[in-house]
């Protein structure tokens, strides 16, 4: 097992900070100090992150943005945005896939870690301790996903939640189904049971499943015994998938049921019938992240402040919600 940072601090008796910037920023620790730390890495074998290596040397120019799954149709517009934005600002960026599995998210980071000056991570799987470890090491970004200390970019669809059950219950419907596709993303699931429980409505959760077209398909005929009349899934990939499948079981949407997605994707405007979904601001994700990540590798963020910023969301309507069927 490699050696970590916090090894190393333990060793030195200073603190994980102090190590990342003997090495990152030397001038900015008393020489002793760095001097045991030094000693103390040499001890157990440390070998710090190349990418802080590059940052003393006037950093790579690149950014690293790594997602879960770059073929969910949510992901090219923000790849794209950040692209524009870091172009605007003398950066690139490099992506990567993680494939929603934390070995290979953990490969993706230690191969993409060399090339750029700092990390965006999108919902990752890694432990709250790992990434506080990534964290020490090089400029990092989360999304969707909360660590106390780590730089954030916190997506609130608590807003766009409370409207869709608003709409539902406006509809007559009163027996739902959430389609759960996380097992780390926790305040989604939240929003949407206490959004259900302030409106005194029935909700059933499916899941967690992997946030995949195959999920919805799955979970489409779960629905029906669970005789609910309406749907939110978890994503529009999701989403489409209960649309696809509720059309080959024939059952009216949104005769029978209502579906609901979250992110408004491409395809949500173009499935038949079009698709009623939460929507989130692809390009403001991406230049808030981006700047974010920008703020942190220039050192202008407090860690100590757990430095966050918030993306809204609304509901969009379109047809694949109506009234709830009368039985």
């Amino acid at each position: 097992m490699a050696v970590t940072i916090r090894e190393v601090a333990s060793a030195a008796g200073v603190s994980v900070s102090t190590v990342s910037r003997a090495f990152t920023a030397p001038d900015q620790v008393q020489p002793k100090t760095r001097q045991r730390i030094l000693e103390a890495a040499a001890r157990l074998g440390y070998s710090p992150n190349p990418a802080a290596r590059s940052l003393r040397g006037g950093g790579t120019g690149t950014l690293g943005l790594i997602v879960p799954d770059i073929a969910n149709p949510f992901f090219p517009p923000i790849v794209k945005a950040m692209q524009a934005r870091a172009r605007r600002l003398g950066y690139t960026v490099l992506v990567a896939d993680s494939d929603e599995r934390e070995a290979d998210e953990l490969e993706t980071i230690a191969a993409v870690s060399k090339r750029v000056d700092g990390l965006v991570l999108w919902a990752s799987t890694l432990t709250e301790d790992r990434l506080r470890d990534l964290a020490a090491q090089m400029p990092l970004v989360v999304v969707n996903r909360h660590v106390p200390g780590i730089a954030e970019v916190r997506i609130s669809l608590s807003a766009g939640i409370a409207q869709a059950v608003e709409h539902l219950r406006a509809y007559g419907h009163r027996r739902c189904a959430f389609v759960n596709a996380s097992r780390t993303e926790l305040s989604r699931g939240k929003s949407i049971h206490e959004s259900f429980e302030a409106l005194d409505m029935s909700l059933v959760e499916l899941g967690p499943y992997e946030p995949r077209f195959e999920t919805g398909v799955h979970a489409a005929s779960l629905v029906a015994a669970h005789e609910a009349t309406a749907v939110i899934a978890h994503n529009d990939l999701v989403a489409l998938g209960v649309l696809h499948q509720m059309a080959n079981l024939g059952v009216s949407v949104p005769g029978q049921v209502s579906v609901i997605g979250i992110d408004d994707t491409l395809l949500a405007s173009v499935s038949t019938p079009s698709l009623t979904t939460i929507r989130i601001d692809p390009e403001e994700i991406a230049t808030r992240a981006g700047d974010l990540l920008i703020d942190v590798i220039g050192g202008r963020t407090d860690p100590a402040a757990s430095p966050f910023v918030e993306i809204g969301s609304r509901l969009i309507l379109r047809a694949s919600t109506g009234p709830a069927p009368t039985h």
